[in-house]
């Protein structure tokens, strides 16, 4: 949560910045608005990033756990495999570790997915600051946005 106040001041601050010339462009006004949308989106998704790592955690202890039990339901049933129950067993500790590992699976890839989007939004807010630093420092007689607000 502290992230994402820091990503909204930070985006309040680009209000403040200077930028070029007696009439504001549209163009660098589209770029601080979009910027500070894709901080914002960003903040989000980094207070998403420690929940999205531990639901990966837990579910690869999990299938972990799934795998053990299932190895001991089979070594059981190697040992009296005419044994119906122990067969039965095995079957479902097997069914059980599959889940659970196409959940670790789930997770892993959705945690990705997550780390994928916060590198592409760090990579466009990168990308659109720059464009505003060219159009900033294009003209040389320079005022802010408060100024030309008020």
């Amino acid at each position: 949560m502290q992230k994402l106040f820091l990503f909204i001041s930070c985006g309040l601050l680009l209000f403040c910045i200077p930028i070029s010339g007696q009439q504001l462009k549209k163009d660098s006004l589209s770029l601080v608005s979009e910027i500070y949308r894709n901080q914002l989106k960003l903040g989000k998704l980094l207070s998403q990033l420690e929940q999205k790592s531990n639901k990966k955690q837990d579910a690869s202890k999990k299938a972990q756990y799934s795998a053990n039990k299932d190895s001991t339901a089979t070594d059981e049933l190697s040992d009296d495999p005419d044994n119906k129950k122990l067969a039965r067993k095995a079957k479902n500790t097997a069914h059980d570790a599959w889940k659970d590992s196409m959940n670790a699976i789930t997770q892993s890839e959705t945690l990705d997915k997550l780390h994928s989007d916060i590198q592409s939004l760090k990579h466009r807010i990168e990308n659109n600051q720059a464009k505003l630093n060219k159009i900033k420092h294009e003209r040389p007689n320079s005022t802010t946005i408060d100024r030309i607000q008020n």
